[in-house]
């Protein structure tokens, strides 16, 4: 099986092009609004007091405020409550803006937490998103907010809380997303990994990206690391403990503009540091990855898994794949993630080499999906 040499496909920026960074607004999560809304709900169960107000925690440590959109309290004592918090998401054009996320709570007899979707919450169909096949799409990092953010109000050593999330027309904003083709049915993901939206997507942070680069440059550092996101950043710095902070840049979707600009600042070294999904792009040849201008090529990654030595019948599923992390999962499954990664790193350096010139070293490396271990790389970091 083979693949072609895939063309690039974003356009060389010009070198002397000048970069008036905007300040952005960044918003907030749907997970960190779901949290949010969760603990003013648990607590106007508890005090019987309809909340109007509530801080949680983020995954960094940080704490934040919200305000509760609407909140009340049924039965006597309550027996129930629910929360809504609105999402705002900063200068981010994220379909959820404004979404109206919903916890309803109640006890239960069993001690613990017992977290639900409700309306206009997503169900998971297909593999492949580290999610239960047939539960709600809220994803890992909620969860564990949603279960720290209840704990802080009761025990759930002794006492058990039902919490029930959903968001009305969350199924009307579904269709302007890619839920329906990764087999999220009936609504949005509670998505989030931070708690903080960053506008990935605007050209404002395109040119943020670009002054980052251009501010390690002025700094005389010669190697730029650029990572997908909060996850990837951290397995970078662990990677590379001896490079100071501003040589890591958070380049979102943007790789191509910010390889554009490091060969403009005559940078020597280019390390891109990311999970299956991205890097599956990048080795088709596209340099800006947001999900609504490309998708993953899976007869790409067909490929590699046969290139690897992966039998038909392998090579046939992860053609099939849903998504990314789900070939991801069958390389694990099937023993081949290292050799199947490599592959997959050396073909997203080949396409970065292309794009940066001859005069830039390249290296990649594929960390897992927790962002806690290098699983693959294109040859600098053996295993």
């Amino acid at each position: 099986m083979t693949y072609a040499e895939p063309p690039l496909r974003e356009p060389d920026l010009p070198r002397t092009a000048k970069v008036r960074p905007t300040a952005l607004r960044t918003g907030w999560t749907t997970g960190a609004c779901a949290t949010a809304a969760a603990k003013a709900a648990v607590t106007a169960l508890v005090t019987g007091t309809t909340q109007q107000e509530v801080e949680i925690g983020l995954p960094a440590g940080r704490r934040v405020r919200f305000p509760v959109e609407r909140c009340e309290v049924t039965g006597t004592p309550p027996v129930r409550a629910e929360a809504v918090v609105v999402k705002d998401a900063g200068d981010d054009p994220d379909v959820t803006h404004g979404a109206e996320l919903t916890a309803t709570v109640d006890w239960t007899d069993v001690p613990g937490l017992r977290l639900a979707g409700g309306a206009g919450v997503g169900t998971v169909t297909k593999p492949g998103l580290g999610l239960a096949v047939g539960g709600p799409a809220i994803n890992d990092t909620p969860r564990r907010m949603i279960g720290e953010a209840v704990a802080e109000v009761v025990d759930l050593s002794e006492v058990g809380v039902r919490v029930v999330i959903s968001v009305p027309r969350g199924e009307i904003m579904a269709r302007k997303t890619t839920n329906r083709r990764l087999g999220i049915l009936g609504g949005i993901s509670i998505l989030g990994t931070t708690g903080i939206v960053r506008p990935f997507s605007t050209a404002s942070w395109r040119a943020s990206v670009v002054q980052a680069v251009h501010v390690m440059a002025a700094q005389g550092e010669p190697t730029v690391v650029l990572c997908t996101g909060g996850r990837t950043e951290r397995a970078a710095r662990a990677l590379l403990p001896d490079l100071p902070e501003v040589c890591f840049v958070e380049v979102g979707d943007f790789t191509g503009a910010a390889v554009t600009a490091a060969v403009g600042d005559a940078m020597i070294g280019v390390v891109f540091v990311g999970m299956a999904g991205k890097l599956a792009k990048l080795a088709a040849g596209i340099l800006m990855t947001h999900y609504t201008r490309s998708k993953v090529d899976l007869s790409l990654l067909g490929a590699v898994t046969a290139e690897a030595g992966g039998d038909p019948s392998l090579v046939a599923a992860v053609t099939e794949a849903n998504t990314g992390r789900h070939a991801y999962e069958l390389w694990e499954a099937a023993g081949l993630l290292a050799p199947a990664g490599d592959l997959l790193c050396q073909r997203v350096r080949q396409v970065l080499r292309r794009f940066a010139g001859p005069t830039v070293t390249v290296d990649v490396a594929m960390v897992d999906f927790a962002g806690a271990h290098v699983v693959a790389s294109s040859g600098r970091w053996p295993r």
